[in-house]
């Protein structure tokens, strides 16, 4: 009788197809990974500028420069009395409004500031009392796309007074009530700024920690196939596997 020990015995078995399915997947995973780790360390040295530049710099240097969506920035002037409200906002289930309000800076363009949220009244024809702090303020925030929908048509604001409610707000929208406008909106950073509403916004998705969090997931995709590909290459040999040819 034959030895179980030897029965069971685990070889190299060679087998092409498995190989170069490995081989060419395994470069491309790791490349993957590399790749988003590049990203994210894009991302974080263009953030690291953002910052020393809103500390360093006025906002009419900062728009010099270029100014692009998701940069911090800090504006020093006033609200107007010109705001919008952006319908169809829903937070926790109830319905509501951003509020869009128009802000002059002591130097440079204008810009409107998404204020964040408030709720609506119960009554279609009736609009939220939305109001503005006087004087000279400091405010700070990131910069975000004009709330442009691409496939919705867009809707004319309410007529009237203001606020005005629309349905979207698109930079030419804004250029009609003040012909200097930043192409880009501030949204204020948190709801202890002078004049925000409810601005809890949610967080960048694709900051470095995304990249660094996708990186992994390929770089772990890597292992595992080189893994598998060694456990698979390892056949039992013995008396049961001589005639295997895998």
């Amino acid at each position: 009788m034959s030895d179980p020990a030897v029965r069971s015995r685990r070889q190299w078995h060679f087998d092409w197809r498995l190989l170069v399915l490995a081989g060419f997947f395994l470069p491309l995973l790791v490349g993957l990974g590399i790749w988003q780790l590049e990203r994210a360390g894009e991302k974080q040295a263009r953030l690291e500028q953002w910052q020393r530049q809103a500390g360093n710099l006025s906002w009419p240097e900062q728009q010099a420069l270029g100014i692009a969506t998701g940069q911090p920035v800090t504006v020093t002037g006033r609200y107007s009395e010109v705001s919008w409200l952006l319908d169809n906002r829903t937070r926790d289930g109830a319905a509501g409004y951003e509020v869009l309000t128009l802000f002059f800076p002591e130097q440079g363009s204008p810009v409107v500031v998404n204020r964040g949220w408030v709720q609506a009244p119960r009554r279609r024809d009736q609009l939220p009392d939305i109001s503005q702090p006087t004087g000279t303020l400091r405010v700070e925030g990131r910069l975000s796309e004009f709330p442009e929908p691409p496939v919705l048509k867009t809707v004319p604001p309410d007529a009237g007074g203001w606020p005005k409610r629309t349905q979207s707000l698109s930079h030419a929208q804004a250029l009609e009530i003040q012909n200097d406008i930043a192409g880009l909106v501030l949204r204020l950073s948190g709801p202890e700024q002078p004049g925000a509403y409810r601005a809890d916004w949610a967080p960048d998705r694709m900051g470095p920690q995304t990249h660094y969090g996708y990186a992994l997931q390929w770089f772990s995709l890597a292992v595992a196939l080189v893994i598998l590909t060694l456990v698979a290459s390892y056949r039992k040999t013995g008396a049961s596997n001589d005639n295997d040819n895998g």
